[in-house]
């Protein structure tokens, strides 16, 4: 049955903007203090802490409290976000003992799983253990106690004005849940398609998800129903992570489907957005993501700070909202007709003190690592942005990724679920509960901090980058992987590039080479 009405126009439009690894906690845990909100399950007013290993116990304090970040950069270097690392973070267990310091490649069965019976719920009591882990392997060193207290910091309103002002000023879920205990891709994957065809780690081996990743996904439904849709990218990442993730299923609509995000920008000014619309932060330099830097250890070497991440997330979210709040096209997309959901993939490796909550399997999809994807991943940040949203809320329900997808098939008639998942998702349609639209005047005015510094760092951090041919970040690697794999699938051809050992100059010399063919009107970049 349909929820569609036709004259209800609540949802012509939905927007969703996905960030990149960061927990509840870590970027809205301080949002509201102890009786501000009737309920909020944050970290005031909690003891909330974590033990700090034999290996640097005789550095520091015995425990690290929840702490307000003193850095825009925090964590730094990045965490650990793959599954075993997931496993050592919630249940406090390295196992077998040899996976201690070992690469994500090299970590044996059961993958740092306790031994049964496995505590339920787990006790979130191992992030800054495994970020010591983490640091080892990261930076050739075990970390002081400035270092590996990172993992325990958590921001402030006053340091993320614009995510913090629009969680207050609309509806804040501070139980929304990613759907894998693991990294990018296998989230990404389900938040659109409902599974991840099995996988739970984004390329081991390399390339995997363009290749065997065959789920149908919400993209198809939209098409079946004669639903408009887009995917808007920053044109500097040159490649959608969307597009390659789905390649088996979204590979004819590349030219067609995929923009820029200063196409979103017009699009939203001129009231042309699609039904729906899906934004790619910049994972790559000029970071927009929020996503904590990777290359650490490159980076001490040549004495470079790392630049502010937190500040490029915040931008681009500033202006994402502002050209939604400020959009009155009286024939087609507007602020009262345009729901904004901003979320984060995953939890990155960051803290977060609410236990996952079981899950239905989605398929019988054959898991990676013995994982039965019987749970869900960590609490991630979560705020609904519309003139039908109570100001203020705070959702306390369990949501997770594959509420998007259930809340798009009620809405317009889209058919019968992806999988379990999608199936068994709460919608967010009562979340949208009020009698008449609250009009733009009334709804948050918000700025970053320091607009524009940022991006100047940034540019002058890649140049630095890609002239001394440093290492690739994670997800850079992955993001190559699957381009080189959806060329040669193209060109019927074998994948011949070494993805673990490219420098960043060699990897973009692909990007660029690959880019146009794949994301036409990605590759055009800003239009003038």
């Amino acid at each position: 049955m349909s929820f569609e009405d036709p004259n209800d126009h609540r949802l012509d439009h939905v927007v969703v903007l996905m960030f990149e690894n960061h927990s509840f906690d870590s970027l809205l845990g301080f949002l509201y203090r102890p009786g501000e909100a009737p309920q909020f399950e944050g970290v005031w007013g909690r003891e909330l802490s974590n033990a700090v290993p034999p290996a640097v116990a005789d550095t520091g304090p015995a425990q690290v409290s929840v702490h307000p970040a003193t850095s825009m950069a925090a964590p730094y270097p990045d965490p650990g976000e793959e599954y075993p690392h997931v496993n050592t973070q919630i249940y406090g267990t390295i196992n077998p003992e040899t996976n201690r310091y070992a690469k994500v490649g090299d970590i044996l069965t059961p993958f740092n799983s306790p031994a049964p019976p496995i505590p339920a719920p787990p006790p979130m009591n191992g992030f800054v253990l495994d970020y010591v882990n983490t640091f080892k392997v990261t930076m050739d060193r075990l970390p002081n106690p400035t270092e590996y207290s990172q993992i325990m910091a958590c921001y402030t309103p006053e340091q993320v004005p614009v995510l913090s002002g629009l969680a207050r000023g609309f509806a804040c879920f501070d139980h929304w849940f990613c759907e894998v205990p693991s990294q990018t891709y296998p989230n990404r994957s389900f938040f659109h398609a409902a599974t991840s065809s099995g996988f739970v780690l984004n390329g081991h081996p390399p390339g995997k998800f363009a290749t065997l990743n065959d789920a149908r996904t919400v993209f198809n439904l939209l098409e079946d129903a004669h639903r408009t849709w887009r995917v808007y990218i920053d044109p500097a990442q040159i490649l959608s992570a969307t597009g390659l993730i789905h390649a088996r299923q979204l590979g004819p609509f590349f030219a067609d489907h995929f923009r820029t995000i200063f196409d979103f920008y017009e699009d939203s000014k001129n009231g042309e957005l699609p039904a729906y619309s899906f934004i790619e932060p910049n994972m790559f330099h000029p970071h927009t993501d929020f996503h904590p830097h990777s290359g650490a250890r490159w980076a001490e070497e040549l004495g470079l700070a790392p630049p502010d991440t937190i500040m490029g997330g915040e931008q681009l979210l500033a202006g994402v909202y502002d050209s939604i709040r400020t959009s009155s096209s009286a024939g087609g997309s507007n602020f009262e007709n345009t729901a904004l959901l901003v979320t984060f993939d995953e939890h990155g490796g960051t803290f977060d003190h609410v236990p996952p909550p079981a899950a239905l399997p989605p398929d019988s999809s054959q898991p990676e690592e013995n994982f039965g994807f019987d749970r869900l991943g960590l609490r991630v940040p979560t705020v609904l942005i519309s003139a039908w949203a109570e100001e203020g809320r705070v959702v306390t329900e369990g949501f997770r990724h594959t509420s998007l997808i259930r809340t798009l098939r009620d809405w317009w008639n889209l058919g019968p679920p992806l999988s379990r998942r999608d199936g068994d998702a709460p919608s967010l349609l009562p979340m949208l509960s009020r009698q008449s639209p609250r009009q733009p005047e009334t709804w948050p005015t918000i700025e970053p901090r320091t607009p524009g510094i940022l991006r100047r760092a940034e540019e002058r951090f890649l140049s630095m980058v890609e002239s001394l041919d440093s290492p690739m970040e994670r997800i850079e690697r992955d993001m190559l992987a699957d381009g080189l794999a959806r060329e040669a699938f193209i060109n019927h051809a074998d994948v011949r590039a070494d993805t673990l050992n490219v420098s960043h100059r060699e990897a973009h010399e692909h990007f660029r080479r690959i880019g146009p063919m794949l994301f036409p009107n990605v590759a055009v970049g800003k239009r003038s």
